[in-house]
């Protein structure tokens, strides 16, 4: 008996050394394409089955992200790391029951998902080296991580529109959407093994300032795709001064360039409204 225990202490070990021994490259794509067939066979499943659908899908993306990163996690990166294939894959199967199952639906989201799932466990392996050293790809995992944030934040309103929740159920789902998101956002400006208290407030108060901005649109009669819009423009101004701002980079011209592109959001959104 107390070697059958041993034989099971042994194994994770054995199992853990022999990932390591295949090239990152290749972990990368294992866990890409397992997570993408999982998503695809999801999306055979009836949605009333989501109950079990989805632990089940959750806790495959946390798996694969953890295979494909696997050196130097520590605790704070066992959150912050993961909170974006977790986001991504939960947004982008509720979002694909928001249209018709077909294959002509299916099919871009086999690509869509597939190469975004690559890119997003790429730029998480860089922001786990980033804690320990500077490398030059940095810059680009982060406005790639940025630009796939406003993706999530557009998706998910949207699925949560799809409810038709209370304006109060609205607002806070959405506080709980953005909040993980701009923690993880913030945390990636400098890469600490640690999560600071600072970090949490700054992401704390940038979640809900973008909740405040929409809460008055909530009351109008918006369009699903433009109150998602404004949330996204919302937290990609907001969440863009306020990384220049920790950045040590936030002139003039980059100031008026987020303002810009708020005002003129606004603008579209409310020609767009039925008065």
């Amino acid at each position: 008996m107390k070697l059958v225990f041993m034989k099971l202490a042994i194994r994770p070990t054995f199992m853990y050394n022999l990932a390591l021994r295949m090239p990152r490259r290749f972990r990368f794509v294992i866990s890409s394409v397992s997570l993408t067939i999982l998503l695809i066979l999801a999306t055979f499943i009836d949605f009333a089955q989501v109950g079990y659908v989805l632990p089940a899908l959750l806790i495959a993306v946390y798996f694969f992200t953890w295979f494909a990163i696997l050196e130097g996690i520590n605790k704070t990166e066992l959150l912050v790391l993961f909170i974006m294939p977790i986001f991504f894959t939960l947004f982008a199967y509720f979002f694909y029951f928001l249209f018709p199952v077909r294959w002509l639906t299916r099919l871009p989201l086999i690509v869509i998902y597939g190469s975004s799932i690559y890119a997003i466990l790429l730029t998480s392996n860089i922001f786990n080296v980033g804690v320990e050293k500077n490398i030059q790809l940095y810059r680009a995992a982060f406005s790639v991580n940025y630009l796939y944030q406003t993706f999530v934040v557009f998706l998910g309103t949207e699925v949560l529109m799809s409810f038709r929740l209370p304006f109060y159920l609205m607002a806070l789902s959405i506080f709980f959407i953005l909040y993980p998101l701009a923690l993880q956002l913030l945390w990636s400006v400098r890469p600490q093994p640690h999560l600071e208290k600072t970090v949490l407030f700054r992401a704390f108060i940038l979640a809900i300032l973008v909740v405040q901005i929409s809460i008055p649109y909530m009351f109008l009669p918006l369009r699903t795709t433009m109150f998602s819009l404004l949330v996204t423009a919302s937290y990609y101004c907001l969440g863009g001064l306020l990384y220049h701002a920790l950045d040590n980079k936030l002139f003039k011209q980059t100031i008026r360039e987020y303002v810009f592109v708020m005002v003129f959001v606004f603008v579209i959104i409310l020609l767009t409204i039925p008065w």
